[in-house]
């Protein structure tokens, strides 16, 4: 779970369904939705006005933390396994 915190989606809060790593892009489930005209076709056999998701940049999302439930900042640290594992730099716990 991830929350928007720059753009005309600001605040919202969604699923990612995709990461495109090529472009530093991610797309979020109900957020920054965009209208697209679309032809009949054997997947839309009405065709017309479909609404989906558009992608937005990674730089404007935050990590929702699973144990405040509120956006939080990633850390990156040495656990007792000598491995490096990410963190929640508000709760202090380890994100998986």
């Amino acid at each position: 779970m991830v929350k928007v915190i720059a753009g005309d989606s600001k605040g919202q809060e969604g699923k990612v369904l995709e990461v495109l790593v090529s472009k530093d892009r991610a797309i979020i489930e109900g957020v920054n939705m965009m209208k697209k005209h679309t032809k009949p076709s054997s997947k839309h056999t009405e065709g017309g006005i479909i609404e989906q998701e558009a992608p937005i940049h990674i730089s404007n999302l935050m990590l929702i933390d699973p144990a405040t439930k509120k956006a939080t900042r990633i850390g990156r640290k040495l656990n007792d396994k000598n491995k490096l594992v990410r963190y929640s730099k508000k709760s202090g716990e380890e994100i998986k």
